[in-house]
């Protein structure tokens, strides 16, 4: 059986806010770490039915950016929901969001 691991590596200042947050996998194409800005990490406990969750951001992220990066998660929770259920309607006012929040952002 073929295993994959994915590692983050969060560096944090004095006051534990990430100054830099660098990942890598088995998997990836470059041999050496890559720097992101930001991460948002959600898992699904089944025995508690709930979802836990890892949102960081490094403090030099632009905001601009990082609504631009839960425009981007809510569009690929879009599809994702469409794949993994086929439920277009959930899919579709997803996506649908995402186009209101896009706007807004436009005219800020």
């Amino acid at each position: 059986m073929k295993k994959s691991t994915i590692n983050f590596t969060i560096e944090l200042d004095e006051n534990n806010l990430p100054e830099k947050i660098l990942w890598d996998a088995t998997d990836k194409p470059e041999e050496t770490a890559t720097e992101t800005k930001s991460i948002s990490l959600a898992l699904w406990d089944h025995s508690q039915r709930n979802t836990l969750r890892i949102d960081l951001w490094a403090k030099d992220m632009p905001v601009e950016d990082m609504k631009r990066f839960y425009i981007d998660c809510i569009g690929g929770l879009s599809q994702s929901v469409l794949s993994s259920t086929g439920d277009e309607f959930m899919a579709n006012e997803m996506s649908q969001l995402c186009e209101k929040l896009v706007s807004h952002v436009q005219k800020s």
